[in-house]
């Protein structure tokens, strides 16, 4: 499978593009170009204004901020198949984060310029785009009701199955990460997660989650 057709799939697996057809997937592919970055690289910082789309076709890209405390932030992970940038390559604004590779990384890169022509000869994308605004501004309004109504286990055990979904049953990602992404101290996430692993959901490393019984998991964040 050539790289173009690579990106087509990534693209149809995103709601910007799956009820695209066949031949405007290919046109939007064709556009792309490819990009290597190697472990620690950074692809774009904060304030970096927003000249492209982002696909992953291997490795991991961190979305990172820094803390006050001088130390850094994983606010998200990017894996295989996984598109990002698509905000910032409609309006142009300001990176609000950094993103540096986790590990050696290969992109498919669509830049601005070439999207903006190709969405002014192509209405139909165009709408597409508005319905997935619609539901990024639904779904973060669920993170909030979930951050304020949903208690620790619940949210925690959401991200982690997030997480699974994307790198599978080994997570490397650290507690304070952890609890960045769900609103809760460190300590908090802590005793969680010691709580799974006496039950055996899960197992604790250094840096990394092993995710042994996802069935328990799943409940957990469905709540049951």
């Amino acid at each position: 499978m050539s790289k173009q057709a690579e990106f087509a799939v990534i693209l149809k697996m995103n709601p910007m593009f799956a009820d695209l057809g066949a031949d405007e997937l290919q046109r939007i592919s064709g556009l792309c170009h490819t990009q290597q970055l190697g472990v620690g690289e950074m692809l774009f910082q904060k304030g970096d204004p927003g000249a492209a789309l982002y696909g992953v076709r291997r490795g991991q890209i961190r979305i990172e901020t820094g803390a006050s405390d001088g130390s850094r932030l994983t606010l998200n992970f990017m894996g295989p198949g996984d598109l990002f940038g698509e905000v910032a390559v409609l309006d142009g604004q300001s990176r609000t984060a950094d993103a540096t590779a986790g590990e050696p990384s290969e992109l498919f890169v669509l830049r601005r310029e070439d999207f903006l022509a190709f969405l002014e000869r192509e209405p139909k994308v165009a709408i597409k785009i508005i319905m997935l605004l619609c539901q990024r501004i639904r779904w973060q309004s669920e993170r909030m009701e979930e951050s304020v109504l949903q208690p620790l286990p619940v949210r925690l055990a959401r991200r982690l199955c997030a997480l699974s979904d994307d790198f599978g049953s080994e997570v490397h990602i650290s507690q304070e990460q952890l609890g960045v992404f769900v609103g809760a101290a460190r300590e908090s996430v802590n005793r969680q997660l010691q709580l799974w692993r006496k039950d055996g959901i899960l197992d604790l490393q250094r840096g990394r989650i092993l995710l042994q019984n996802m069935t328990k998991l799943t409940a957990v964040a469905r709540n049951e």
